[in-house]
């Protein structure tokens, strides 16, 4: 450690330790958790991706959706209204309603 920081109140040698603040490296568990966490979180950001793909492709997976995880297809819904895109929620009811007809 400099002797400037050594003298200095502000930076007492509990803060930047003997290493002069370099990093420590992780312990192994740590460094497992971080990468579960890691895997977890692009594994999260590509099915969500898959899955906002899939709906806004295939009118048949929403309609699915609809029945099964109303919740998603909601959320579904909000995030291309929020894109500017309007009145799908209101034509894919339609749709619905006259295929049944």
């Amino acid at each position: 450690m400099s002797k400037w920081c050594s003298q200095n109140p502000a930076f007492p040698e509990g803060i930047l330790g003997r290493e002069g603040g370099r990093a420590r490296t992780m312990d192994p568990l740590a460094k497992q958790i971080f990468k579960g966490v890691l895997v977890a979180e692009l594994v999260g950001i590509f099915g969500a991706y898959f899955l906002f793909r899939k709906m806004n492709t295939s009118q048949e997976f929403r309609q699915t959706m609809s029945k099964k995880f109303p919740f998603i297809l909601e959320v579904y819904c909000k995030s291309t209204e929020h894109s500017g895109m309007y009145r799908i929620r209101e034509q894919e009811q339609e749709k619905w309603l006259n295929s049944k007809n």
